[in-house]
């Protein structure tokens, strides 16, 4: 039986296939995908956190990053927010059971980035010290 284009692109749309632009499942490769997100559930893997305790853990995140990641990965279903009423109010994050099955890639992706850190900075030293005339270099 042959198949129209349209057709294999509803087939491979019905496979969530996350090189196609209107995947879903590139939606959700773009958010988890995110330094801020990878650092965030790494900074949850012991337990739940506050937003301060998060907030000092992660250096550099500004305030209005930290709450859109905590918000898209609570829309997600990858972590919850408990509050609790007290004076100030309690606000504690933590992963749920899908967050958790996450951590363990995000975590050695983290990993990864310290412990190659070094070779990754020799080879943009030896990248941009070979110039822009340098054979194979895009122009």
């Amino acid at each position: 039986m042959t198949t129209t284009a349209a057709q294999q692109r509803a087939r491979q749309r019905q496979a969530y296939d996350a090189y196609l632009a209107e995947c879903p499942a590139r939606q959700l490769l773009n958010r988890i995908a995110d330094k801020w997100v990878t650092l965030v559930l790494t900074a949850l893997a012991d337990g739940p956190r506050r937003y301060g305790e998060l907030s000092r853990t992660i250096a550099g995140v500004s305030q209005k990053m930290l709450t859109q990641t905590l918000r898209g990965l609570e829309r997600d279903g990858l972590l919850t927010r408990t509050v609790t009423a007290s004076v100030p109010v309690r606000v504690d994050y933590e992963l749920t059971a899908l967050g958790r099955s996450l951590l363990p890639v995000v975590a050695s992706i983290k990993a990864w980035a310290e412990s190659h850190i070094e070779q990754v900075r020799s080879a943009r030293v030896e990248y941009d010290q070979a110039g822009p005339d340098r054979p194979g270099r895009p122009s």
